[in-house]
């Protein structure tokens, strides 16, 4: 019964995790891209692959976002001070959210750009 109880808490902190990280703005812009996103699909009526596509890049993006603030975080818990390593921790992390919301508006053109425009 322990075992069971300590799977269903660690919903709970993933939740609590989710719930935290929705008061950041760039994950709040990522979000409201998403609904446009969603919207857009939606009305374009796109196919069962595209959705799929699309959900997995809206998934790496918020996935990397929600990891760049808690690499945000622990580097603000180890040190207040200037320190090379801590800004480069964080350049990393936030270069990894750049690179999956750049390659997600790629793969948005290549869904979307047909549909929307005769080629």
């Amino acid at each position: 019964m322990n075992v069971i109880k300590k799977f269903f808490k660690s919903f709970m902190y993933a939740f609590a995790g989710i719930r935290a990280v929705c008061s950041e703005r760039n994950f709040r812009f990522h979000l409201f891209a998403m609904g446009v996103v969603i919207i857009a699909g939606f009305l374009t009526g796109i196919s069962a692959n595209e959705w799929t596509i699309l959900l997995l890049a809206i998934a790496a993006v918020l996935s990397l976002e929600m990891t760049n603030s808690a690499i945000e975080r622990v580097v603000d818990l180890v040190t207040d001070e200037f320190h090379p390593l801590a800004k480069r921790a964080k350049d990393l992390a936030a270069g990894a959210v750049l690179i999956a919301a750049i390659f997600s508006v790629i793969i948005g053109l290549i869904i979307f750009l047909p549909k929307w425009f005769e080629f």
